[in-house]
């Protein structure tokens, strides 16, 4: 392929802004979709989180921070736990709401997840070690993961959490075994690929056939796993699990997944003479991340699925030939929409550079003291986030910036697109709302770069509740030399 001029330079708009970013009449001010409730501005102009300013927190614990506010963690920790309750009260006596650990998980989160009344999914030997550090009830702990090692499954089992997730025909005889070794029998569920593609990026859309998590609904895989199941005497069918994927923003693709897990429950109900008592519609409710984005809040979320699982059984009992089938108790498991808002992350400003493009188009390279090692999510979704100046207000004209990390790619963006003032300046600090969820959870090492700590903020106090990681903790895990 010849060499040519880069043709983006040339592209109609290049240079602009997003159509979801318009130029803003102050520059300092905060969108309350993206932030937790309790950020403001202070009559400095300094960003507040729970009654502490950014300044002090910088000052005290240094940048890169992940920080979070626990009481807005809490709040929509008990919106999903409210949201759901009334509703789905008279579909199915009420609903579980499992907190999506793999969204972010500490022994504190676990914690606040257990005393707000929430149960808690994991997906790995490592989250259920941090769940069983916290103390978190065995009985309502949900074992996921399409691969779960045999010392992962014994230790579920002799922790005695609530359910495992089924994925594979292999997984059903590995659980059955070991079950019967501990002489426990051990409560289950199969994960559904119901063929259902949710709208959002195909990275993380779960509900088509063409991936690696669950049975098949189409090809009949699911209806055999259960029969697999219940020819076992160490296996307690629990019920049937869909997830269709994450940062979904309508209830469309889970009626359509209801529908064909409702449907298949049925199946079993009445062809084998099983009724399981519960049944998982999943995860993936959407944040705000910038203004384009338009989550609903729970308790609409919550009328909405009770609306269609409520309908869903009624048509199937209104056919004679599928004959009764008892609605079974619904549970959800949302993480994103829980902790993502109630987390931002605070850097510091190392440089500003501008950068001609040609056709009188600049773009100013902010460049901080993080990037893609505390939140990959950029490089690796093409995920857009915001962000803003915090330490000061400012007066200066709004340019548009690119926030970038320090790491050797050109592909490290914070922040895609974004009005900062035109004076923002080495030293200053900038705040990313909305990296609660999966930002500190895929963060990485990369250029040995040590990961940020995890700092707790309530009635104006921080504590740190994931210490900053060292190049001492870097080093000792480098056995290469004495």
């Amino acid at each position: 392929m010849r060499s040519h001029e880069a043709g983006a330079l040339h592209a109609d708009g290049y240079g602009g802004p997003p159509l979801y970013l318009p130029f803003p009449t102050d520059v300092n001010a905060l969108l309350p979709q993206l932030w937790p409730d309790s950020v403001c501005r202070d009559a400095e102009g300094r960003l507040t989180v729970a009654g502490l300013d950014v300044v002090s927190i910088a000052r005290e614990h240094g940048t890169a921070a992940y920080v979070v506010d626990e009481g807005d963690f809490r709040a929509r920790a008990r919106s999903f736990r409210d949201g759901f309750a009334a509703p789905f009260e008279a579909v199915c006596g009420g609903a579980d709401i499992y907190y999506a650990g793999k969204a972010f998980l500490c022994t504190s989160v676990a914690k606040w997840v257990a005393e707000e009344g929430l149960s808690l999914d994991v997906c790995s030997g490592g989250e259920l070690a941090v769940a069983r550090r916290a103390g978190f009830p065995a009985e309502r702990i949900g074992f996921h993961g399409n691969n779960k090692s045999l010392a992962e499954i014994r230790d579920a089992l002799d922790y005695g959490v609530g359910r495992i997730v089924l994925d594979s025909f292999i997984e059903i005889e590995r659980v059955a075994e070991i079950a019967a070794d501990l002489g426990v029998v051990a409560p289950v569920m199969i994960r559904v690929t119901v063929g259902v593609e949710a709208h959002t990026h195909e990275f993380i859309a779960t509900g088509h056939e063409d991936q690696k998590f669950g049975f098949s609904l189409s090809e009949g895989q699911a209806f055999d796993a259960a029969k697999a199941v219940l020819a076992h005497d160490t296996l307690d069918l629990r019920g049937l699990h869909s997830h269709i994927g994450s940062q979904i923003f309508d209830t469309g693709g889970f009626e359509m997944s209801a529908r064909r897990l409702i449907g298949l429950h049925a199946q079993i109900a009445n062809e084998l003479g099983h009724h399981s008592p519960e049944i998982d519609l999943g995860g993936g409710f959407g944040m705000a991340y910038t203004s384009q984005h338009t989550p609903l809040e729970p308790a609409e979320l919550g009328a909405q699925l009770a609306d269609i699982v409520g309908r869903e059984f009624r048509a199937i009992s209104a056919n004679a030939a599928s004959g009764s089938v008892p609605v079974p108790r619904v549970s959800i498991e949302p993480g994103r929409a829980i902790v993502g808002p109630s987390t931002f992350t605070l850097y510091e400003v190392g440089t500003v550079k501008p950068v001609e493009l040609g056709d009188h188009h600049t773009r100013v390279y902010v460049s901080v003291d993080g990037g893609m090692s505390d939140n990959v999510r950029p490089a690796l979704y093409e995920a857009d986030y915001s962000c803003t100046l915090a330490n000061r207000s400012s007066d200066a004209e709004p340019m548009l910036a690119r926030v970038v990390g320090k790491h050797c790619e050109s592909g490290d963006i914070v922040v895609q697109d974004e009005w900062l003032p035109a004076d923002t300046q080495p030293g200053d600090l900038i705040a990313v709302p909305g990296t609660g969820a999966y930002c500190r959870a895929l963060s990485s090492q990369y250029n040995h770069t040590p990961r940020p700590p995890v700092l707790a903020v309530r009635d104006g106090e921080a504590r740190v509740i994931v210490r900053r990681e060292t190049i001492d903790d870097l080093l000792a895990l480098d056995v290469g030399s004495s």
